[in-house]
């Protein structure tokens, strides 16, 4: 495995660096006091986000994502690791850039499922950072974690499919600018498992939808995008919004939700990286019992246990990508679920260390460490909960395992 970055990705790399400290990282606090000083938090969004995405478009960093696509930068999943994990840094930075979930995962929906009547609707004005999307999905009557237990219902009258189910955590479906969601539902309850749901194409404001709220998360709202709660009764949208065909829906997901598991992932180890950066300059700069912070051994080990933590967080990240690329998503299953449990835990020990180094301020939005650990630790439930990803990878090892030898007095398994 070759790891070093080509040159496109040099150049690319270059440039995202230099935009990073030139536009984002000065402008991460006047986004901040735009969206406090608005009179309504849900109503609108920072007008310095518009501000940065056209400066971005127009330094040629926009939707880096897509993989071997023309409607990207035309990168793989192993080239794009690193920009993303530089966007992972900030938290207004992915947008910026036309990177940012849930749009990015519904953008690669459009791209591989949808009729082409649907991208010209749809996907030209997502790649163009004109609307956003919402991916709806999770319930909360139910354990989401195995998407089979879906309730929701897709149900076909004549030219039309009536939408009935109640969700939550239906990211961005409350921002103004959301202007399609993407519903799993069940078509046919009585299908075999993993034919039984499909995905619908809805537009909000579309009668007999009800959003309910937004979902507070450990104390943030996440305004304008937030996490909501919805209903849906009697909903009636086109047969021609139904992605792929009925039964397909589960398909779908999973084809979705690999590349938005480890873009994830790439993230949470830029937010590691940054977590470090901080842990670092504020033990250099505060004394205690007559010495740095820096000069404390028990500092100066969280310190060397967050970057061996980082690294192999990095390496397993791109020895999945390189896998998507070569071998394809499905082959790269058990590294994608590796990832997925490794990135957002290593991520939280970061964070808390380099909280605890900052003491009381740690706990504050001051350093803005608090915010980000609350968000690292929604990603050990989103795109599936570490149990769900654990139990996946023990079922590859158990099924690869074919020991040739065995310790003394062990014997080999009942055929």
């Amino acid at each position: 495995m070759d790891f070093s970055y080509s040159e496109k990705v040099e150049k690319l790399r270059a440039k995202l660096l230099a935009f990073m400290d030139e536009h984002v990282y000065p402008n991460e606090k006047v986004y901040a006091k735009q969206l406090d000083a608005q009179a309504d938090r849900w109503s609108t969004w920072p007008p310095i986000l518009e501000e940065l995405k056209a400066k971005a478009r127009k330094a040629g960093l926009w939707n880096l994502f897509l993989p071997e696509s023309d409607l990207g930068a035309g990168l793989t999943n192993l080239e794009y690791a690193p920009l993303c994990e530089i966007m992972g840094r900030s938290e207004i930075a992915p947008e910026i850039f036309n990177c940012s979930a849930p749009d990015t995962g519904n953008m690669e929906v459009f791209a591989r499922y949808a009729t082409e009547a649907q991208k010209e609707k749809w996907l030209k004005p997502l790649l163009a950072g004109e609307i956003r999307s919402a991916f709806i999905m999770t319930e909360p009557k139910v354990a989401s974690s195995d998407a089979t237990n879906i309730e929701s219902r897709i149900e076909r009258d004549g030219d039309e499919y009536v939408i009935n189910g109640h969700k939550w955590w239906a990211s961005g479906a409350g921002d103004p600018r959301c202007k399609i969601f993407i519903f799993m539902g069940k078509t046919d309850p009585k299908a075999e498992r993993h034919k039984q749901q499909s995905m619908i194409l809805v537009e909000p404001g579309t009668k007999g939808i009800e959003i309910i709220r937004p979902l507070p998360v450990m104390g943030f709202d996440d305004a304008p995008h937030g996490h909501w709660e919805i209903k849906f009764t009697d909903v009636r949208v086109p047969v021609e919004n139904i992605l792929l065909g009925e039964g397909r829906g589960f398909e779908i997901a999973q084809g979705r939700l690999g590349p938005g598991r480890i873009h994830h992932c790439m993230r949470t180890v830029g937010v590691a990286e940054r977590a470090l950066e901080a842990m670092c300059a504020r033990a250099k700069s505060r004394v205690a019992f007559g010495k740095t912070l820096a000069e404390q051994g028990v500092v100066m080990q969280q310190i060397a246990r967050s970057r061996m933590e980082i690294e192999q967080s990095r390496l397993l990240n791109l020895k999945a990508a390189d896998m998507m690329d070569k071998v394809g998503n499905k082959a790269a299953r058990a590294e994608i679920a590796m990832i997925k449990v490794v990135a957002p835990n290593m991520t939280l020990k970061v964070l808390d260390r380099a909280m605890q180094v900052h003491g009381g301020g740690g706990l504050t939005e001051d350093f803005g460490l608090a915010k980000a650990w609350s968000w690292a630790r929604v990603l050990r439930l989103a795109d599936g909960p570490d149990e769900v990803h654990e139990v996946a990878v023990a079922k590859f090892e158990l099924r690869k395992q074919s020991p040739t030898w065995l310790y003394a007095g062990q014997e080999t398994p009942a055929e």
